[in-house]
Protein backbone atom coordinates (compact mmCIF):
# COMPACT_ATOMS: atom_id res chain seq x y z
CA UNK A 1 0.00 0.00 0.00
CA UNK A 2 0.99 3.35 -0.86
CA UNK A 3 0.21 6.10 1.94
CA UNK A 4 1.53 10.10 1.24
CA UNK A 5 1.66 11.67 4.29
CA UNK A 6 1.19 16.18 3.72
CA UNK A 7 3.19 17.06 7.20
CA UNK A 8 6.25 15.80 8.97
CA UNK A 9 5.97 17.86 12.16
CA UNK A 10 5.35 15.83 15.44
CA UNK A 11 2.89 13.95 14.48
CA UNK A 12 2.67 13.25 10.90
CA UNK A 13 6.45 12.38 11.66
CA UNK A 14 5.85 10.13 14.19
CA UNK A 15 3.10 8.25 12.06
CA UNK A 16 4.75 8.00 8.78
CA UNK A 17 7.89 6.24 10.61
CA UNK A 18 5.05 3.41 12.06
CA UNK A 19 3.43 3.25 8.57
CA UNK A 20 6.62 2.05 7.49
CA UNK A 21 7.80 0.08 10.33
CA UNK A 22 4.32 -1.87 9.15
CA UNK A 23 5.15 -2.26 5.80
CA UNK A 24 3.86 0.49 3.87
CA UNK A 25 4.94 2.57 1.14
CA UNK A 26 5.36 6.21 2.34
CA UNK A 27 6.24 9.14 0.55
CA UNK A 28 5.74 12.97 2.60
CA UNK A 29 6.38 16.15 2.13
CA UNK A 30 6.89 19.01 4.31
CA UNK A 31 8.74 22.65 3.18
CA UNK A 32 10.07 22.91 6.58
CA UNK A 33 10.89 19.34 7.87
CA UNK A 34 13.28 16.57 6.49
CA UNK A 35 11.14 13.26 5.79
CA UNK A 36 12.16 10.34 8.52
CA UNK A 37 14.07 7.50 7.67
CA UNK A 38 12.06 5.01 5.32
CA UNK A 39 10.37 7.48 4.09
CA UNK A 40 10.69 8.72 0.48
CA UNK A 41 10.82 12.49 0.41
CA UNK A 42 8.80 14.17 -2.03
CA UNK A 43 9.29 17.31 -3.98
CA UNK A 44 6.04 18.97 -3.07
CA UNK A 45 2.29 17.85 -1.97
CA UNK A 46 1.47 16.56 -5.76
CA UNK A 47 4.58 14.61 -6.12
CA UNK A 48 3.41 12.97 -2.76
CA UNK A 49 0.28 12.00 -3.52
CA UNK A 50 0.95 10.55 -7.11
CA UNK A 51 0.05 6.61 -6.87
CA UNK A 52 -0.87 6.95 -3.24
CA UNK A 53 -3.74 4.62 -2.07
CA UNK A 54 -4.68 7.09 1.07
CA UNK A 55 -3.14 10.32 1.73
CA UNK A 56 -2.80 11.66 5.37
CA UNK A 57 -3.03 15.49 5.91
CA UNK A 58 -1.29 16.25 9.40
CA UNK A 59 -0.33 20.07 8.67
CA UNK A 60 -2.98 22.58 10.73
CA UNK A 61 -5.95 24.02 9.83
CA UNK A 62 -5.19 26.91 8.79
CA UNK A 63 -3.62 25.12 6.09
CA UNK A 64 -5.68 21.95 5.06
CA UNK A 65 -7.37 23.65 2.45
CA UNK A 66 -4.32 24.69 0.55
CA UNK A 67 -2.57 21.04 1.33
CA UNK A 68 -5.74 19.97 -0.20
CA UNK A 69 -5.49 22.24 -3.20
CA UNK A 70 -1.89 21.34 -3.73
CA UNK A 71 -1.81 17.64 -3.82
CA UNK A 72 -5.46 17.02 -5.46
CA UNK A 73 -3.00 17.29 -9.09
CA UNK A 74 -1.06 13.85 -7.97
CA UNK A 75 -4.04 11.88 -6.73
CA UNK A 76 -5.78 9.55 -9.14
CA UNK A 77 -9.11 9.18 -8.72
CA UNK A 78 -10.44 6.61 -5.94
CA UNK A 79 -8.04 7.91 -3.86
CA UNK A 80 -9.10 8.77 -0.21
CA UNK A 81 -7.83 11.71 1.52
CA UNK A 82 -8.00 11.73 5.38
CA UNK A 83 -8.07 15.45 6.82
CA UNK A 84 -5.86 14.40 10.68
CA UNK A 85 -5.74 18.54 11.38
CA UNK A 86 -7.17 19.42 14.71
CA UNK A 87 -9.99 22.24 12.45
CA UNK A 88 -13.33 22.80 13.30
CA UNK A 89 -16.32 21.16 11.83
CA UNK A 90 -16.92 23.65 9.20
CA UNK A 91 -13.23 23.95 8.10
CA UNK A 92 -13.62 19.86 7.88
CA UNK A 93 -16.44 20.79 5.67
CA UNK A 94 -14.56 23.29 3.59
CA UNK A 95 -12.57 20.81 2.51
CA UNK A 96 -14.93 18.22 1.31
CA UNK A 97 -16.06 20.69 -0.67
CA UNK A 98 -13.07 21.58 -2.40
CA UNK A 99 -11.99 18.04 -3.19
CA UNK A 100 -15.76 17.68 -4.78
CA UNK A 101 -15.79 14.01 -6.17
CA UNK A 102 -12.76 14.26 -7.07
CA UNK A 103 -11.37 12.21 -4.09
CA UNK A 104 -13.02 10.65 -0.84
CA UNK A 105 -12.06 13.09 1.58
CA UNK A 106 -12.88 11.42 5.28
CA UNK A 107 -12.83 13.45 8.49
CA UNK A 108 -10.26 11.97 11.57
CA UNK A 109 -9.59 13.23 15.07
CA UNK A 110 -6.16 12.29 16.87
CA UNK A 111 -7.69 11.72 20.41
CA UNK A 112 -4.72 11.65 22.45
CA UNK A 113 -0.95 12.48 21.77
CA UNK A 114 0.67 11.33 19.42
CA UNK A 115 4.03 11.51 20.59
CA UNK A 116 4.16 8.01 22.81
CA UNK A 117 1.51 6.31 20.37
CA UNK A 118 2.35 6.90 16.96
CA UNK A 119 0.38 5.48 14.45
CA UNK A 120 -1.57 3.43 17.52
CA UNK A 121 -3.17 6.59 18.87
CA UNK A 122 -6.88 6.77 18.71
CA UNK A 123 -8.82 7.96 16.13
CA UNK A 124 -12.17 8.92 15.56
CA UNK A 125 -13.13 8.90 11.57
CA UNK A 126 -16.24 9.88 10.10
CA UNK A 127 -17.81 10.71 6.47
CA UNK A 128 -18.73 8.06 3.85
CA UNK A 129 -15.54 7.01 3.41
CA UNK A 130 -14.69 6.55 6.92
CA UNK A 131 -15.18 2.31 6.45
CA UNK A 132 -12.81 2.47 3.45
CA UNK A 133 -10.36 4.60 5.47
CA UNK A 134 -10.63 2.24 8.51
CA UNK A 135 -9.98 -1.19 6.65
CA UNK A 136 -6.82 0.40 5.34
CA UNK A 137 -5.35 1.26 8.68
CA UNK A 138 -6.46 -1.24 10.86
CA UNK A 139 -4.08 -4.15 9.03
CA UNK A 140 -1.59 -1.51 9.57
CA UNK A 141 -2.24 -0.98 13.42
CA UNK A 142 -3.89 1.57 13.78
CA UNK A 143 -7.05 2.28 15.90
CA UNK A 144 -9.91 3.35 13.98
CA UNK A 145 -13.46 4.03 15.45
CA UNK A 146 -15.86 4.98 12.06
CA UNK A 147 -18.57 7.09 13.56
CA UNK A 148 -22.41 7.81 12.08
CA UNK A 149 -22.43 10.98 10.12
CA UNK A 150 -20.63 12.99 7.28
CA UNK A 151 -17.18 15.05 7.61
CA UNK A 152 -16.76 16.84 10.58
CA UNK A 153 -18.70 14.41 13.24
CA UNK A 154 -15.26 13.40 14.43
CA UNK A 155 -13.93 16.83 14.50
CA UNK A 156 -17.35 17.81 16.69
CA UNK A 157 -16.43 15.01 18.95
CA UNK A 158 -12.83 16.07 19.54
CA UNK A 159 -13.34 19.86 20.25
CA UNK A 160 -16.33 19.50 22.66
CA UNK A 161 -13.89 17.03 24.51
CA UNK A 162 -11.32 19.70 24.56
CA UNK A 163 -13.22 22.69 25.87
CA UNK A 164 -12.99 20.21 28.82
CA UNK A 165 -9.46 19.09 28.66
CA UNK A 166 -7.62 22.18 27.64
CA UNK A 167 -9.91 24.44 30.23
CA UNK A 168 -9.15 22.45 33.40
CA UNK A 169 -5.28 22.89 31.82
CA UNK A 170 -5.55 26.26 31.57
CA UNK A 171 -7.27 27.21 34.46
CA UNK A 172 -4.52 25.13 36.17
CA UNK A 173 -1.61 27.41 34.60
CA UNK A 174 -3.94 30.39 35.68
CA UNK A 175 -4.06 29.39 38.96
CA UNK A 176 -0.43 28.69 39.21
CA UNK A 177 0.63 31.78 37.78
CA UNK A 178 -1.48 33.62 40.27
CA UNK A 179 0.05 31.45 43.16
CA UNK A 180 3.34 32.56 41.91
CA UNK A 181 2.59 36.10 42.52
CA UNK A 182 1.22 35.27 45.81
CA UNK A 183 3.92 33.16 47.02
CA UNK A 184 2.05 30.19 47.53
CA UNK A 185 3.03 28.25 44.59
CA UNK A 186 4.16 25.17 47.02
CA UNK A 187 0.98 24.90 48.61
CA UNK A 188 -1.07 25.41 45.74
CA UNK A 189 1.40 22.34 43.62
CA UNK A 190 1.02 20.00 47.02
CA UNK A 191 -3.14 20.59 46.46
CA UNK A 192 -3.10 19.33 42.88
CA UNK A 193 -0.44 17.41 42.66
CA UNK A 194 -1.45 14.88 40.90
CA UNK A 195 -2.71 16.32 37.57
CA UNK A 196 -1.02 19.69 37.88
CA UNK A 197 2.47 18.43 36.50
CA UNK A 198 1.17 16.48 33.21
CA UNK A 199 -0.94 19.63 32.36
CA UNK A 200 1.51 22.33 33.20
CA UNK A 201 4.08 20.21 31.22
CA UNK A 202 1.79 19.26 28.13
CA UNK A 203 0.48 22.94 27.73
CA UNK A 204 3.73 24.59 27.31
CA UNK A 205 5.27 21.64 25.03
CA UNK A 206 1.91 21.77 22.77
CA UNK A 207 1.42 25.33 23.22
CA UNK A 208 1.19 26.00 19.69
CA UNK A 209 -0.40 23.44 18.43
CA UNK A 210 -3.13 23.31 21.72
CA UNK A 211 -3.55 27.32 20.76
CA UNK A 212 -5.22 26.09 17.01
CA UNK A 213 -7.27 23.31 18.89
CA UNK A 214 -8.78 25.64 21.41
CA UNK A 215 -9.15 28.41 18.76
CA UNK A 216 -11.05 25.67 16.60
CA UNK A 217 -13.07 24.59 19.34
CA UNK A 218 -14.13 28.58 20.05
CA UNK A 219 -15.21 28.30 16.20
CA UNK A 220 -17.18 25.07 16.99
CA UNK A 221 -18.95 26.54 19.95
CA UNK A 222 -19.78 29.76 18.12
CA UNK A 223 -21.45 27.99 15.57
CA UNK A 224 -23.65 26.10 17.76
CA UNK A 225 -24.46 29.91 19.69
CA UNK A 226 -22.71 29.04 22.88
CA UNK A 227 -20.19 31.31 23.82
CA UNK A 228 -16.99 30.34 23.96
CA UNK A 229 -15.82 31.93 26.89
CA UNK A 230 -13.64 29.03 29.06
CA UNK A 231 -12.40 28.25 25.25
CA UNK A 232 -11.55 31.04 24.67
CA UNK A 233 -9.69 31.92 27.51
CA UNK A 234 -7.94 28.50 27.15
CA UNK A 235 -6.94 29.74 23.25
CA UNK A 236 -5.37 32.58 24.80
CA UNK A 237 -3.77 31.29 27.96
CA UNK A 238 -2.19 28.84 25.29
CA UNK A 239 -0.91 31.60 23.13
CA UNK A 240 0.63 33.40 25.57
CA UNK A 241 2.83 29.81 26.94
CA UNK A 242 3.51 29.82 22.83
CA UNK A 243 4.95 33.40 23.35
CA UNK A 244 7.30 32.57 25.59
CA UNK A 245 10.91 32.24 25.28
CA UNK A 246 11.82 28.45 26.46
Amino acid sequence: MRIAVLGLGEAGGLIARDLVAAGADVRGFDPRVPAPPGVREATDDADACRGADLVLSVNSAADAVDALSQGLAGCAPGTLWADLNTAAPRRKEEVAEVAGARVGVVDVALMSPVPGNGLATPMLASGADAPAFAALLRPLGATVDVLPGPVGAAATRKLLRSVFYKGMAAAIVEAMEAARCAGLTDWLRDNIRAELDRMLHGSRVHAVRRTEEMAAAAALLADLGVPARVAGASRDWLADLAARPE
